[in-house]
């Protein structure tokens, strides 16, 4: 095979030629080593190790020739840097941890390492994963002076979506087969659908937090990215099972094999239409996309049924008040004493810890910081983060009424494609806003996952969103791949790259 082909392979296409030996590891990474280098304008990765990557590289080819190689054996990988490498820097995009190298791995890194993945590098993501645009990055990409954010690759004058645009960005590039990210209220399915890339959020607790820098620890859930719902049914089937001894709100369920359920026809599948996901908000281009996947759906048999989530509104103002508290309570251990960034110049311990974290943090992270405190504070605990856990309860059961009519949710993942870099950073509440669509699924643990649809204004990707009741993800994956067989949007790529 000639090397210029390999970045057109999907993950299931590069383990099987990886396994017939029509290529090796060490050739596979050092093409997309590469094109990494190649492509650094975009901004997508932060940092590179290639001596480890090509020790891993030849690892799995060692594998592959002894025949007991993982399944996923030489497949490249980029990492989200949230979670914790011990061969590579992990900053959370962040000032506080400019320079940290970890001394162990994140369970899902490692589960993806004994599966035979090869991780090329660390991929950029909004600063502790919180922002909707990865404009609030703190830390220069490779090749970049000082911090910008991603750029999309369909235009580079657009977002790539948040926090885990840098994920996004490096497959839609095809400079990573896959890549890991995390999402909290949205983070995945938002730049997936940005990016015209497949992404999926699985049930809280099917996948390990250990080692995944915490934001809103009652939120926060790793999951895939990658072209297509087979790759991501074969990475999420390695990334996930339970880890009791060391996230203890890891599920108690068996990993599973994604891919057993991933031919199962759609005919007599109940596809829930929530009304509140279709009002003025959402743009007329991304409508006519979603409406025309959907119409796949009842040419595959599949019937559509009008649902209602009637609290839908209601997400971002509770969202905004738990993510903020859990974020204030997580980000305390950022304090300059045991690791990360400390203020050179300072009076007393008080005053390091004020100036250490005033340089050390970004502009929304103390918004939300200042946020969650005072949501917890005395005074506004019950009426602010108290009420607020109640109408989370609320919308889980809003959801648990809707999957008795139907047996998947459908709607777009945001109200419109990419906006111009810069346009809404000076508004965080627009910010917010954009998160309507996928902020329900997240409150209520659901799994959930953008899957490419079409395109809208400035031929940019827009994202079917695909709502699970718990631990149904083999169905979502299933529904998914339906759509994929009948459809090419996932195999698109952006010109020039």
């Amino acid at each position: 095979m000639m090397s210029t082909e390999l970045h057109q392979l999907s993950v299931a296409e590069l383990a099987r030629q990886l396994r017939e030996k029509k290529v090796s590891a060490v050739e596979t990474a050092q093409h997309f080593l590469g094109r990494i280098r190649t492509h650094e304008a975009l901004g997508a990765f932060v940092d590179m190790n290639e001596e480890a990557t090509l020790a891993q590289a030849r690892a799995a080819d060692t594998a592959l020739a002894a025949g007991n190689a993982g399944a996923l054996a030489g497949v490249p990988i980029a990492h989200k840097d949230i979670f914790v490498t011990k061969d590579f820097a992990t900053t959370a995009g962040s000032k506080m941890l400019a320079g940290y190298r970890s001394p162990f791995d994140a369970t899902v890194v490692s589960r993806l390492a004994a599966a035979g993945t090869v991780t090329l590098g660390k991929v950029s993501c909004d600063e502790f994963a919180m922002g909707s645009a990865n404009e609030n990055v703190a830390v220069p990409a490779l090749g970049h002076p000082t911090p910008a954010p991603v750029r999309n690759p369909w235009d580079t004058s657009r977002i790539p979506g948040g926090s885990s645009g840098g994920s996004a960005a490096a497959v839609a590039a095809r400079l990573a087969p896959a890549a890991s990210g995390t999402d909290t209220g949205g983070s995945i399915r938002q730049p997936a659908s940005f990016c015209g890339i497949t992404g999926i959020k699985p049930t809280y607790g099917r996948a390990s937090r250990y080692g995944m820098i915490a934001y809103a620890s009652s939120l926060d859930q790793a999951g895939p990215m990658a072209h297509s719902a087979e790759d991501c049914a074969l990475l999420l089937s390695a990334m996930c099972g339970p880890d009791p001894d060391r996230d203890s709100t890891s599920l108690d369920a068996p990993a599973e094999d994604f891919t057993r359920t991933l031919n199962d026809k759609l005919d007599g599948l109940r596809i829930g239409i929530p009304k509140e996901f279709f009002g003025e908000g959402l743009a007329p281009d991304v409508r006519a996309a979603v409406d025309a996947a959907l119409k796949e759906y009842e040419k595959l048999g599949a019937k559509l049924v009008p649902i209602s989530l009637p609290r839908t509104e209601l997400s971002i103002p509770v969202y905004y008040i738990i993510a903020p508290a859990e974020a204030s309570s997580n980000l305390s251990r950022f304090d300059g004493v045991k690791f990360g960034h400390r203020a050179k110049d300072y009076t007393d311990l008080l005053d390091m810890y004020k100036k250490t974290r005033a340089q050390g943090f970004g502009d929304e992270v103390k918004r939300r910081i200042m946020i969650g405190t005072y949501v917890l504070s005395h005074g506004y605990y019950d009426a602010y983060y108290l009420q607020a856990q109640k109408i989370r309860r609320m919308i889980a059961d809003d959801f648990q009424q809707a999957f008795q009519q139907c047996d998947v949710i459908a709607g777009p993942v945001a109200p419109t494609v990419a906006w111009k870099i810069g346009e809404k950073a000076d508004d965080p509440v627009a910010n917010y806003l954009a998160d309507i669509f996928t902020l329900p699924a997240s409150l209520a643990g659901l799994p959930g996952m953008s899957v490419p649809a079409g395109f809208g204004a400035g031929n940019m990707p827009v994202g079917l969103q695909l709502i699970g009741n718990y631990l149904q993800e083999g169905k979502l994956l299933n529904v998914a791949h339906q759509l994929q067989q009948t459809t090419d949007f996932h195999l698109r790529q952006p010109g020039g790259i």
